[in-house]
């Protein structure tokens, strides 16, 4: 989400907070999105492939992925974290969620099988 002073949220959260007045700053007009990429199964992270062909789908603005590598995955609701974040930006809603579901199929995550220690 962007605002008209080009600032960002949390710099409007604090502003406001700090009893500053911002009833002039105002929202963008197009619509903005984000994906929190969940985890599919359960397992240790290996790598993603695609990332390029995920990011080339209009509309998307970046794609950052925060898991680390051997990092232990858990989806939800047993975890509580993400594969990453997909943020895209577009003239609509439907726009916009269709792009991050492109985005999304495009990306193969590479997860190797978590063997129980006994």
């Amino acid at each position: 989400m962007r605002w008209s002073a080009s600032i960002s949220l949390e710099e409007l959260i604090l502003r406001h907070a700090l009893g500053e007045n911002v009833t002039s700053i105002v929202r963008e007009n197009c619509a903005s999105g984000v994906m929190m990429i969940p985890i599919p199964r359960e397992g240790f992270y290996e790598g993603v492939e695609n990332v390029e062909a995920a990011q080339d789908v209009p509309g998307i603005e970046r794609i950052e992925i925060t898991a680390k590598l051997q990092q232990k995955l858990v989806p939800l609701p047993e975890g509580a974290s993400y594969l990453g974040f997909i943020f895209a930006r577009g003239e609509s809603a439907e726009m916009v969620e269709a792009a991050l579901r492109e985005s999304h199929a495009r990306l193969r995550f590479e997860i190797s099988t978590a063997i129980p220690v006994v």
